[in-house]
This record gives C-alpha cells, structure tokens and sequence, in this order.
C-alpha cells in the first residue's frame, strides 16, 4: 500500500488514468455473491487469515439493508471486493461493532453517522504488480460519504496497517490496538473526520471524486429506482480540474 511504487508526484494521475479501464459493481445476485465468496477464500488463504472470518465467508450481514458489497474489476477481471456498512443511530450493524461496541456505542450516541468498511480482500494473483488496488477498493467507502453525509469513514485494520490509513485518509485512532476478541488478534479501530479533512482529501486524491449519478447507482435503493446498474464507471475523470464533484461533508 505504498505509493512509493510510482513518483509521487505522478501518484494520482496515474490512478485516474487506471480508472479508464476499471468498474464497479454493486453485488446483489446469488451469482455474483459466489464470485465474491470465492475471491474471499482466496484472499484470505493467500494471506494465512482463513480461520480470522468469524462467520464464515458469507453471512447475513452481506445482505443487510444498510450494506453494499461492491467487486472492483479491472479489464472486465474481478480483482478486488470490499463490504461498505452505513451505520447510524437507528441502525447500528458493522463490522466494528462486533469488535468494539463500546467505542462504537459513543459514537452512535453522539448522533454521529458512520461508514464502516468491511470484508476487503484482493485477488493475491492478480494485484501483486497493482499498487492502485487498495485505493479504488476503498473508494466506495468515501463515495459512501459523500452520499450519505456521513460525519466519519472508519477503518477497522490490523495495527501494522494503520500508518496507511492515517498518511492516506488522515485518519485518527479511536481504539488503540489490542485484542479483538471476536478475531484473536490485535486490531484498531480508526476514523476519518471527513468534515474536518474532506476538502483535503479529495484535493490530494481527485480519484476518490464522485458525481452525484455515480453515489446513487452505487448506494440508492429507492423503490422507484430500477435495478442496480450491472456496471458503474467511475465517474472521477469527468470532473473538469479543480472542481471536486459532490464534495464530501464540509
């Protein structure tokens, strides 16, 4: 995760080149939810973490009304996936939750509202040559709030992850790293205050900008709508230089 792999300086440019030629899709279909499943398993046996899933590789929260599980596809290839949760007062699901309910419960008490991304997991073959990868997996996760305006996107990762998360979303630690029992190993819990930092975010990372078209086909589920779109192209590129699309909770 390391974008020591390209200059630094051509870091974004070439992300947004990449998104030329990457899709998403919105993951509802038993199909699709198998394709999902498998590339877990892989993911997860590739990184010694199999027996880490404590529910299995699907579970109910997969299809929950607050959940969107999206798969990344590069050349029409599945390469990445990633569960997004929207967590609020009134709906309290996700996946930090399970691990740190207290510091969870004084957020949502708060009133504040959450994205709370979950079950990541990247083909090993495929991506080991892909820097770019874990960025536009999590993509979502800051699209989520833009739509949804929510007050924080959290990250709930492995304590040697966390330098990542804090150079590259601005991340601050909410719970420390310490056992998550639930997982049998040291976890943290972190959050991007994307009222506070969004502007700087996206002006960073313009790949993370989204059109408001783009955040209602990834998260609308409005009775109205039609069915998901098979395919969401990300619609970054198109946001003339300088503009930062629907911009992020200010």
């Amino acid at each position: 995760m390391s974008e020591s792999l390209f200059k630094r300086s051509d870091f974004s440019t070439k992300i947004l080149e990449i998104l030329d030629h990457v899709e998403y899709r919105r993951v509802e279909s038993s199909e699709d939810m198998e394709e999902v499943e498998r590339l877990r398993y892989k993911a997860y046996k590739a990184h010694d973490v199999l027996a880490l899933a404590p529910k299995g590789l699907l579970d109910d929260s997969d299809f929950d009304s607050h959940a969107y599980v999206f798969g990344l596809y590069y050349y029409g290839e599945l390469v990445s996936t990633i569960r997004v949760h929207y967590v609020t007062p009134e709906h309290r699901l996700s996946q930090s939750g399970g691990a740190f309910p207290e510091a969870m419960d004084e957020l949502l008490d708060a009133g504040l509202t959450l994205i709370d991304p979950a079950r990541f997991a990247a083909d090993p073959e495929l991506t080991a040559d892909m820097p770019w990868v874990p960025y536009l997996t999590l993509r979502p996760t800051i699209v989520a709030a833009a739509y949804f305006r929510a007050d924080r996107v959290l990250q709930f990762v492995r304590p040697p992850h966390a330098a990542f998360y804090k150079r590259v979303f601005y991340a601050d630690t909410v719970v420390p790293g310490r056992l998550a029992k639930n997982y049998g190993i040291d976890m943290t819990l972190m959050a991007t205050n994307v009222i506070e930092v969004g502007r700087k975010l996206l002006t960073r990372y313009p790949f993370f900008i989204s059109s408001a078209s783009e955040q209602r086909m990834m998260f609308s589920r409005n009775p109205n709508d039609t069915l998901p779109p098979l395919t969401i192209i990300p619609t970054a590129r198109f946001v003339p230089p300088g503009e930062l699309g629907t911009d992020l909770p200010l």
